[in-house]
């Protein structure tokens, strides 16, 4: 049966996981035959409420042609616009949610929606965030009370979305939706290459620097594990570099850290994985994660806490070493299990880049038995 469904989220210019993740589900939901179209930001927030890049020029994914950008923080009107145009022209709406900045808008169109046809679903990376404010689930709960189902990525998630709303809660893992990196000739080489016998005592830390995310932990790790370990760390830095800065002097491991402030593009990814051994995810919580499979696809291993599904994608002993989260010892104990000899090649060797078909079909079989018990069976 095919369905009509508007998938109200970012797509290029804007960047990373969450516009990455709305432009491929376009494209796979399409490709399975749905009528979709992706309803899209013109100016998604104001800079001071989100203070890394928004932005970039070049695309990192196939752009979806049927793309509206009619969307503005600055235009309320465009917000219930929207959901005038939609309520009788498709059968679902899919919002994007992931942050509570954006409940006021979705608000709004959920009142344009009001009178017509249309179900909505909400599709949440993070029902609510990880360095929550007094008022997060109150936003919450007023937007997953008003749709008619909620999709998250976990059972976790489940449970939080099920304290905030009545609406049936449907649950998949994040399917992957990696940005395209154009292979670097400088790139470690694949498994059981030459490069695999080279230990470069380099650990690397990639993405958005924030609290949740624990790199304090893994610099006071790397100050109790095995000496001589190197780290670099490649991402927005959306406290400012200062606090880390100074951790790492007192620890000190000034001469061992690097910091690469900046949005990395897609097409400098596979250079941040030149020259390391492991890519560490010392994550205090989690949802779900893209960067353990982007370092598979470079073919390195990968050191993460078990915080939530990061412990699913990594294989203890086979591709990646895993620890508890928010715990400087256990993590200087993984870290040092690492770098037992011939561990760093035999992990190395186990990497295999992630096989994105099965994901995705348990992925749009949830999502598309999620919309249509909102729309009732139509």
């Amino acid at each position: 049966m095919v369905v009509r469904i508007a998938i109200v989220g970012p797509t290029h210019p804007y960047k990373g996981g969450p516009a990455q993740h709305a432009t491929e589900l376009a494209h796979r939901l399409t490709r399975t035959g749905h009528e979709v179209t992706l309803e899209s930001w013109s100016a998604q927030y104001p800079a001071l409420l989100y203070p890394g890049e928004q932005t970039v020029t070049a695309p990192e994914y196939e752009l979806f042609g049927g793309t509206n950008r009619t969307l503005s923080w600055r235009r309320p009107d465009s917000w219930w616009r929207l959901g005038r145009r939609l309520r009788s022209t498709v059968d679902a709406v899919v919002l994007f949610v992931y942050a509570p900045v954006q409940v006021p808008p979705y608000l709004g169109i959920l009142r344009g929606l009001r009178g017509g046809s249309a179900r909505t679903v909400a599709l949440c990376n993070n029902v609510l965030p990880h360095e929550r404010t007094r008022v997060d689930a109150q936003a919450m709960r007023a937007l997953l009370g008003r749709v008619d189902g909620v999709f998250v990525h976990s059972a976790e998630q489940a449970e939080v979305a099920a304290t905030l709303t009545a609406a049936p809660v449907h649950t998949a893992t994040l399917a992957p939706h990696l940005p395209a990196m154009p292979a670097d000739p400088r790139a470690p080489g694949p498994a059981g290459t030459e490069a695999d016998d080279v230990v470069h005592r380099r650990l690397l830390f990639f993405g958005i620097v924030r609290p949740y995310k624990g790199l304090d932990v893994l610099l006071r790790a790397l100050a109790g594990g095995p000496p001589g370990v190197g780290l670099t760390v490649a991402g927005e830095f959306w406290g400012g570099t200062r606090a880390l800065e100074e951790l790492a002097a007192e620890l000190g491991l000034a001469e061992l850290v690097r910091l690469r402030p900046g949005y990395v593009p897609a097409d400098r990814v596979a250079g941040l994985f030149r020259g390391v051994d492991a890519l560490v995810l010392p994550y205090r919580t989690a949802t779900a994660s893209q960067n353990p499979w982007i370092a598979f696809e470079h073919g390195v291993p990968v050191i993460a806490t078990r915080a939530g599904a990061l412990g699913d994608l990594v294989s203890e002993g086979v591709d990646g070493i895993l620890c508890e989260p928010d715990d400087v010892a256990s993590l200087a104990a993984a870290l040092t299990r690492f770098y037992a000899p011939g561990t760093p090649r035999r992990l190395r060797a186990g990497v295999r880049p992630v096989d994105p078909e099965p994901y995705w079909k348990r992925y749009l079989d949830t999502l598309v038995e999620a919309v249509g018990e909102a729309a009732g069976g139509a």
